[in-house]
């Protein structure tokens, strides 16, 4: 073949695959053409407590820079601040130019240029609004508005709202069938999600939740099933897609079970669910539910999503401030990239940026990048800090520097079911001195809990002056009478 006509082949080839709307991966159609990994694919995070979105090439997996959409406290407690507080949700429009970035604390959608890293307009909505993401024509962004009863859809060009959907308070995530004819809303507060018409916005399916807490849901490729995630009792639902929407399969799959997304390559395809509490991937197939592979991946694992032609998939690694990318045929971690605080929603876009090296506007990480970790261990346990016998992780905590303050994270597992507790100092490392309890908390069905608190927290239990040191301990009971410590700093 003259090398003239294959140079053209090839640019051909090029372009029809950069010019497809969507890939052979989810969010797409299983008959879109995949999407080969390459320097101009971009790989995002929202991360809530440094206020960013990370911007990661896929090629060679180093961060390339933040896009800082507010400020870590005190900055953002002033009242006439005018950033963006924690920074959450996202989702990508079908030309894969935008992106659409949910921020919980100030009620808001940023839309930013994928080329330039530009914000091209913010969007406020009802509050605490959870994720958004456009309908697969690209004419409307739904955005589930968590904190009341309903699903703002605005405009997919002007991103004005235009209208409402009604459905059961707490609406915790939205995604399209692939052919556009449904979406498909879950609830946070109600076990219930709801399939609703695209074109009339009429609520046109019911499907019984197990429990009320679903954060996510993901809709295979082929068209054929929903899977939705339950984060309260560790459990992963599968539901067909079609009328009459019936359910189809319950999992057990470990506590803080975060995001589910699907993955179509050589061997099938595959649902890939976060379970937090385990600090796992989990791998099952669609077609028969088994189960085929756990990866370990890092502490928290949140939100993912596969590249454009299923041959990876990205895991935001929420206590590891870390994006960890997964082979998805050998099903193991192939890189680990730093990125900003507390990741959340991750999206892999490909064809981001159709020319230039798509660096404008990014930032470096900065304080975003300083964070100390630690883990709580059983009282008396000489194996504190290390997996427990029946293979649960330590409790992990994280202090994100915010200045001389830190917010801190805490993965709690190893608990009795809806129980409360306390996250407490001690001035002693077993636990039995005088507790100083910082926040409140009650577990989940599963024993488990994500607990927050802020303070200058790090200097105090890292501190080197003994008479001011002070321990993290899990304590029985409330900040009025706590009891007696069930789990302490291990290191």
């Amino acid at each position: 073949m003259p090398r003239s006509f294959l140079t053209a082949a090839l640019a051909a080839t090029t372009f029809l695959s950069f010019g497809a709307a969507w890939a052979g991966q989810a969010p797409g159609a299983a008959s879109d053409a995949d999407i080969p990994v390459s320097h101009r694919d971009r790989v995002y995070a929202a991360e809530q407590f440094s206020n960013t979105v990370s911007v990661t090439d896929p090629a060679n997996n180093r961060l390339l820079g933040v896009i800082r959409l507010g400020d870590p406290q005190p900055g953002n407690l002033s009242p006439l601040y005018r950033g963006q507080v924690l920074v959450h949700g996202m989702g990508f429009s079908p030309d894969h130019r935008t992106l659409a970035v949910v921020s919980i604390g100030t009620n808001s959608v940023s839309f930013i240029d994928t080329a330039t890293n530009a914000v091209r307009h913010v969007t406020y909505v009802g509050r605490a609004p959870h994720e958004a993401f456009f309908t697969p024509d690209g004419s409307e962004v739904w955005v589930t508005v968590r904190g009341e009863d309903y699903v703002a859809v605005l405009d997919g060009h002007s991103f004005e709202e235009k209208t409402r959907i009604k459905v059961p308070a707490g609406p915790g995530m939205q995604i399209f069938s692939p052919d556009g004819k449904y979406g498909y809303v879950c609830s946070s507060f109600n076990p219930e999600t709801v399939v609703v018409s695209v074109a009339d916005h009429q609520i046109v399916g019911k499907v019984r939740q197990a429990s009320p807490f679903c954060p996510d849901l993901a809709a295979t490729p082929d068209g054929d099933q929903v899977w939705f995630t339950l984060k309260d009792v560790g459990k992963v639902q599968v539901f067909d897609a079609r009328p009459p929407f019936g359910l189809l399969k319950t999992i057990d799959t470990g506590p803080i079970t975060n995001h589910v997304n699907i993955v179509r390559n050589a061997k099938g395809s595959f649902a890939y669910v976060t379970v937090g509490g385990l600090n796992q991937v989990k791998v099952f197939r669609t077609d028969t539910f088994d189960q085929v592979a756990t990866i370990p991946v890092g502490n928290l694992p949140h939100g993912l999503w596969p590249s454009g032609d299923g041959s990876r998939i990205y895991v935001g690694l929420e206590n590891a401030d870390a994006m960890a990318a997964i082979d998805t045929l050998t099903n193991r971690v192939i890189a680990t990239t730093p990125i900003g605080q507390a990741p959340q929603a991750v999206v892999y876009v490909p064809n981001a940026v159709p020319e230039g090296d798509g660096r404008a506007n990014l930032q470096p990480l900065g304080v975003a990048g300083d964070v100390a970790h630690l883990t709580l261990g059983p009282v008396g346990n000489t194996m504190a800090g290390k997996t427990a016998k029946d293979g649960t992780p330590p409790t992990n905590v994280s202090l994100f520097s915010q200045g001389l303050s830190q917010v801190l994270q805490a993965s709690v597992t190893g608990l009795e079911p809806k129980t409360p507790y306390v996250l407490a100092l001690s001035d002693h490392p077993d636990g039995k001195g005088k507790v100083e309890p910082l926040t409140a908390f009650m577990t989940n069905p599963a024993g488990s809990a994500i607990v927050n608190a802020v303070g200058p927290i790090r200097q105090i239990v890292q501190g080197n002056a003994k008479d001011e040191r002070r321990y993290l301990v899990i304590a029985l009971g409330t900040p009025d009478q706590p009891g007696a410590p069930v789990q302490v700093q291990s290191r």
